[in-house]
């Protein structure tokens, strides 16, 4: 199967760089809700079997203009939703984002232990998101599901050989950018990491502390087999 894992449009919260990551979360903003209606063109032609999202208002509200212009539903899932920020939650400072992101990028390691204060480990949610990957394999050929930065870089990391903890560490995943994988649970492959918006209408300078690159050697360490 053909499996498209989509960042929400932009909200307010990514151009002050908070660390939003409870529900409901924010809305779009009209940039967001654009980049949402740019996925139509992008995606449509794909042969789209199902359309999934997180319980974050703003998965869904990406996901919407896809979903009507397909005809399908959009598949609200709990196990989709961003890493918890816990302690960090709504903090915007470059340290605190630093912290967060480090954490979470070594999962891709084998360090499942690694947490943000008063967040989740690797093994929850690394552990819900392959829950919801479980159900969507057998969902169709071609899916696409409406994640969150931190969710997707860190789970692609643990779970697809080929990209790892330095790459998704170093790579951006811009509002409404996207990675594509090819394969199915235990077996994926990497068809592409698109940095940039889907359709194009990207603002890179306030796509939110999820895009944020990090250091590889904060997330160097050994990888889990």
């Amino acid at each position: 199967m053909r499996l498209l894992l989509v960042r929400h449009g932009q909200t307010s919260s990514n151009v002050g760089h908070h660390l939003d990551t409870a529900e409901p979360g924010a809305d779009l903003t009209p940039l967001g809700r654009r980049q949402a209606e740019a996925l139509v063109p992008a995606l449509a032609g794909r042969g789209v079997d199902a359309l999934y999202a997180s319980t974050l208002v703003r998965t869904q509200q990406t996901a919407a203009p896809l979903a009507a212009a397909l005809g399908l539903d959009v598949r609200v899932r709990a196990g989709l939703r961003e890493v918890a920020a816990g302690e960090l939650e709504m903090a915007s400072d470059h340290a605190s984002v630093m912290a967060y992101l480090r954490a979470v990028l070594r999962w891709g390691t084998g360090d499942l232990a690694a947490r943000v204060p008063g967040g989740e480990d690797g093994t929850q949610a690394l552990g819900r998101f392959d829950e919801v990957v479980e159900e969507v394999a057998a969902a169709g050929e071609t899916v696409v599901v409406v994640s969150h930065g931190a969710i997707i870089r860190a789970w692609v990391a643990a779970r697809c050989p080929d990209v790892g903890p330095e790459a998704a560490a170093t790579n951006e995943l811009s509002n409404t950018g996207a990675v594509t994988l090819d394969g199915g649970p235990g077996r994926w492959r990497l068809e592409e990491w698109h940095t940039g918006a889907l359709g194009g209408v990207d603002d890179l300078a306030d796509d939110g502390a999820a895009a944020d690159t990090v250091p590889p050697a904060a997330v160097r360490g050994p990888r889990a087999r």
